[in-house]
């Protein structure tokens, strides 16, 4: 009975022992390779965070990668001021103008367009200013002489962000002055993204403009539901409703301790044909179309020559999506 009680407690220690070395060696391995994994911070637009695409782009980007992503979801005049501070290594926005100063300041390099929609104006399902089926410069038009008449409102994301920038320049186009109409009681200021704002103009029955892949999100499809709005799309065609989207590493020479490398592989990614593809078929299931178009492959064999002529218009920077003095040394991503 001895000698078997002294088995027993060799084979059991034996056992704890092989135990203990495995969960070692285990976490030994794992902590290495977690530890191989970089960090890259990206400070976005909310109309590409709020759709949900964002998600799934980094679910599919960091099973490839061994990088983990980390998303400031703001308006892009604040995306490209945490790109100035060096808060982030790479900023998502839509506003070309502002892109451009961000890269001729020294900022960013390697700006690359990744994808495009169109902003689209929405409002009430009755139309007060009766604007649907007119062109954006005459709603616009339309929907000023309805809330001087005290029958429609306006409600302006007012975060200078990108939509806010587009915003301002349609008003400008349509002979209005975006700072005198703020001091206009129908004119509302959400100050907010554009989730928000769709919010806003839903509860007080008003219009305002958005881009479409952020509308179709929060749209209740004729089912009501907490958070989801039934304003309606009125207008949306036109060059002058064109919305696109860039992508810019910001600037390692200027910032310090930035994850530039990590920067550029993301680029990458999104101009890939994996990338490319998780954009294009992103919402058709869900809402039957998609919330953003792919930009990348239509920019480089010009499959559609007059929206490729609306683009290269209004986000092309001296005639190229990247001038060269910008592209720091990475030509391949505009081959």
């Amino acid at each position: 009975m001895i000698i078997i009680k002294k088995n027993t407690i060799i084979w059991t220690s034996f056992i704890v022992v092989a135990i203990i070395l495995s969960i070692l060696v285990t976490a030994y391995y794992v902590g290495a390779f977690e530890s191989k994994r970089s960090k890259l911070v990206i400070s976005t637009t909310t109309s590409l965070f709020d759709t949900g695409l964002l998600d799934e782009i980094e679910d599919d980007f960091e099973s490839r990668y061994p990088i983990d992503l980390y998303f400031i979801s703001v308006g892009t005049g604040l995306a490209i001021e945490n790109g100035i501070r060096g808060d982030a290594d790479l900023i998502l926005v839509h506003d070309p103008s502002r892109e451009s100063t961000f890269l001729s300041d020294g900022y960013g390099v390697c700006r690359k367009i990744i994808a495009y929609n169109f902003f689209v104006i929405v409002g009430p399902e009755d139309d007060p200013a009766e604007i649907e089926g007119l062109s954006p410069l005459e709603a616009l038009n339309s929907i000023f002489e309805a809330g001087r008449n005290e029958s429609a409102k306006w409600v302006s994301r007012g975060d200078s962000s990108g939509t806010h920038s587009k915003e301002i320049s349609l008003w400008t186009m349509a002979g209005f002055d975006s700072t005198e109409l703020n001091d206009e009681e129908w004119y509302i200021e959400a100050g907010a993204g554009m989730g928000t704002t769709l919010g806003i103009a839903n509860t007080y029955l008003a219009y305002t403009l958005a881009d479409l892949g952020t509308f179709l999100a929060y749209y209740d499809f004729g089912e009501p539901a907490p958070g989801k709005i039934s304003l309606e799309v009125l207008v949306d065609e036109g060059q002058e409703l064109l919305n696109v989207y860039g992508a810019i590493a910001v600037n390692p020479i200027t910032l310090e301790g930035l994850n530039f490398e990590g920067a550029i592989n993301f680029i990458k990614y999104l101009i890939s044909e994996e990338g490319q593809n998780l954009i294009k078929e992103y919402g058709q299931d869900e809402y039957g179309q998609s919330l953003f178009f792919p930009a990348v492959e239509l920019l480089k064999e010009n499959t559609d020559p007059t929206l490729v002529s609306w683009i290269e218009d209004y986000a092309f920077i001296d005639g190229e999506e990247c001038p060269t003095e910008y592209q720091d040394d990475h030509p391949e991503l505009y081959t």
